[in-house]
């Protein structure tokens, strides 16, 4: 019997043709974002149990729309001779939630426009949709481009099923300590697959925790922000209506992926309540630090 090898399917003998390299997994890029305020009900909706919103003084409404342009390679580094394979584009909203105490990011939604991106997000446990990314990309000669400077203006948008459904416009003011907040927390996912039968359950069903290692931080920048969410019949996007927005940020951001946590199965859940109230399924407390988390 032939031995398969490779990442993530398809698997063969040679394990040439698998979508994904094997870990670490590394990342550069640049990260426009726009914080602002929902019906913290809205919020809710999207965290299944035993996620939690926030608490009230810790903004559960606050939100982040982040439209990021990376290149991503493998430990060989063998994509960036290959661009095709390292460059892609993704935007992806993200909300704050609590888990046994500790307060976790989490994306609720995310589209990208690679392959390889797609698949690896939803090993990850990003909710990934194939869609349509844009981006406005810095320069530092000539007048096709904003400078990541005062007044610079940055622009992203999102379109899915020739749809679009996300405006996005940041401009500049000034330096910033840091690019948001609601993005600044490990990431908490679900990972899930429904079982072949089509019975309404799942083959597994995880809570995961994950974050990135040997980051580095470029200087953010903060400015005025305007934010349009748009309906379609296949998003509910829109459902996080605009009530207020906090403010817009641009960064430079690099990070390594390595693997995550598992914090938490169905079997666990249903056989041992006591597992939400017990600080030892949180085995790695260095992931609750990284507010940069690619995917």
């Amino acid at each position: 019997m032939t031995h398969l090898n490779g990442f993530i399917f398809p698997r063969t003998e040679l394990g040439g043709a698998s979508i994904l390299p094997h870990m670490p997994w590394h990342y550069s890029g640049d990260l426009l974002t726009v914080e602002y305020r929902t019906d913290p009900s809205r919020v809710a909706e999207l965290l299944p149990e035993p996620l939690t919103l926030v608490p009230d003084d810790q903004d559960p409404g606050a939100v982040a729309m982040i439209f990021a342009d990376w290149q991503s390679c493998g430990s060989d580094l063998s994509e960036l001779d290959d661009p095709v394979r390292s460059q892609y584009k993704e935007a992806f909203i993200v909300v704050r939630c609590m888990f046994n105490g500790t307060v976790y990011s989490r994306c609720v939604f995310i589209w990208v426009d690679k392959e390889f991106a797609l698949v690896r997000g939803h090993f990850q446990g990003y909710p990934k949709k194939l869609g349509s990314i844009w981006q406005t990309r810095p320069v530092t000669l000539g007048k096709a481009g904003p400078r990541v400077a005062p007044g610079g203006r940055f622009s992203g948008t999102v379109g899915y099923y020739d749809r679009r459904i996300v405006n996005a416009h940041v401009t500049l003011r000034e330096p910033s300590p840091g690019n948001g907040f609601v993005n600044g927390h490990a990431m908490v996912h679900s990972r899930y697959m429904p079982r072949i039968e089509g019975d309404g359950t799942d083959s597994y069903s995880e809570l995961v925790t994950m974050s990135g290692r040997d980051v580095e931080l470029g200087q953010a920048w903060r400015g005025d922000a305007e934010l349009e969410l748009l309906p379609s019949p296949v998003e509910e996007v829109a459902r996080l209506e605009v009530r207020e927005v906090i403010g817009g940020y641009w960064r430079s951001v690099a990070t390594t992926f390595a693997g995550g946590t598992t914090l938490l199965t169905d079997t666990t859940l249903l056989t041992d309540p006591t597992v939400l109230t017990d600080p030892t399924v949180l085995t790695d407390p260095t992931v609750l630090t990284d507010p940069t988390e690619a995917s």
